[in-house]
């Protein structure tokens, strides 16, 4: 016997519609992250490295952990990012003043120039993408992935894993 869950999909178009909407989503995912790495890459800096610098800009730093949700890099991959910016110069590492055990990651000298003569150029190159939204479109785009995150979130949340309405599993052949 194999058991098969129904999904209720009340609030979609057809059941095809889901595939092909996942799969813009993850098609624009992945190439609005190939945009934005080419004028990184000008910096020779990584989408990682550069958001940490982007992250760290007009604060004192932050620890560890912080700055991982902040920027959604994990701990393994944070830090391997931070020591390749320390090589370069762009941050470093200080003993946090409160917690011993802690290190604050924070913006060398040259890791705030770096970001004062480069976020302002980064800008207009994403906003780029926008040029031919009028700006209803853009509200419209916002709240609709507002939307779907709020609704990401809260499933994930949910340790039952199941929308409110999601029917019993079945027994199928």
């Amino acid at each position: 016997m194999v058991l098969v869950k129904t999904i209720n999909l009340k609030n979609m178009n057809s059941p095809s519609t889901f595939p092909t909407v996942l799969r813009e989503l993850l098609r624009t995912h992945q190439a609005f992250l190939a945009y934005a790495a080419s004028h990184v890459h000008t910096l020779d800096l990584t989408l990682p490295q550069y958001d940490i610098i982007i992250t760290l800009s007009n604060t004192a730093g932050m620890p560890f952990k912080k700055l991982g949700e902040k920027t959604l890099i994990t701990k393994g991959t944070l830090t391997g990012v931070i020591s390749r910016l320390e090589d370069k110069g762009l941050v470093q590492r200080v003993a946090s003043e409160t917690d011993g055990r802690s290190q604050i990651v924070r913006l060398t000298a040259a890791g705030e120039s770096l970001y004062e003569r480069t976020f302002p150029e980064h800008l207009l190159f994403i906003n780029r993408i926008f040029n031919d939204y009028a700006p209803e479109d853009i509200t419209a785009l916002e709240s609709a992935l507002l939307r779907l995150h709020e609704t990401v979130c809260a499933l994930r949340s949910d340790e039952s894993g199941k929308l409110a309405d999601e029917g019993n599993e079945q027994a199928g052949p």
